[in-house]
C-alpha cells in the first residue's frame, strides 16, 4: 500500500462525503435564505423562525434523498472491501 494509494483513497471519501451531504446543505442555504429574505421584507427580526423551517427542509432532504446516499455509501463500501487484496500486497 503505497502513499499514493492512501492519499487517493482518502480523497474519494471526502468527495464521496461532500457529495452526499450536498443535498441537505444545499436546501439548508436555500431555506435559510427565503427565510431570511422574508425577515428583512417584513421586519421579523426572530430568530427562532429560522430554526423550523430549516429543520423541516434538510429532514425532507433526507427522506428523499436517503435511497441515493445509501447507494453511494454501499457502492464505495463493496469497492473498498473488494479491493481488500489489492491492498495488501
Amino acid at each position: 500500500m503505497t502513499q499514493q494509494f492512501v492519499i487517493g483513497l482518502a480523497r474519494e471519501a471526502i468527495e464521496l462525503t461532500l457529495l452526499i451531504s450536498l443535498p441537505m446543505l444545499g436546501l439548508g442555504l436555500l431555506v435559510g435564505l427565503i427565510v431570511s429574505i422574508f425577515q428583512a421584507v417584513t421586519q421579523i427580526q426572530e430568530m427562532t423562525l429560522t430554526f423550523v423551517p430549516k429543520i423541516l427542509a434538510v429532514m425532507l432532504g433526507l427522506l428523499i434523498s436517503f435511497p441515493w446516499m445509501m447507494n453511494k455509501m454501499l457502492d464505495f463500501t463493496r469497492t473498498l472491501i473488494t479491493n481488500i487484496p489489492s491492498m495488501i500486497h
